[in-house]
């Protein structure tokens, strides 16, 4: 009886003792997986977080530097065109001066001329006449 009594204790221990081993064993490998899996979720969800930030950083930049120089584009091509059209201007104002004094200066020669003329006809006629009338 004593032998079939520690046999069934045995018995007994060691289906204990390997229910409680399975049991760890199962609950570690779960707890591993479940470990894992968070790890990996969390490693790719930052990967994506940064690869989408990174994104949108480059893109915003690229942006940026096209309204820059669509800018200085805009403010270079202005100030060209300004600075032409007040080339343009300042030739035609000076034109317009130089022919209004080419113009002053001729009609001044040609009043100076039609007057020495007048003078020396009007001497002329005025000589004529004073012989004339001393002759007679």
């Amino acid at each position: 009886m004593v032998v079939v009594v520690t046999v069934v204790l045995v018995v007994m221990v060691m289906v204990v003792v390997v229910t409680v081993v399975l049991v760890v064993t199962v609950m570690v490998v779960v707890v591993t997986v479940v470990l894992v899996v968070m790890v990996v979720v969390v490693v790719v969800t930052v990967v994506l977080v940064v690869t989408v930030m990174v994104v949108v950083v480059t893109v915003v930049l690229v942006v940026m530097v096209v309204v820059l120089v669509v800018t200085v584009m805009v403010v270079v091509v202005t100030v060209v065109l300004v600075v032409t059209v007040m080339v343009v201007v300042v030739t035609v104002v000076l034109v317009v001066v130089v022919v209004v004094v080419t113009v002053v200066l001729v009609v001044t020669v040609m009043v100076v001329v039609v007057t020495v003329v007048l003078v020396v006809v009007v001497v002329v006629v005025v000589t004529v006449v004073l012989v004339v009338t001393v002759l007679v």
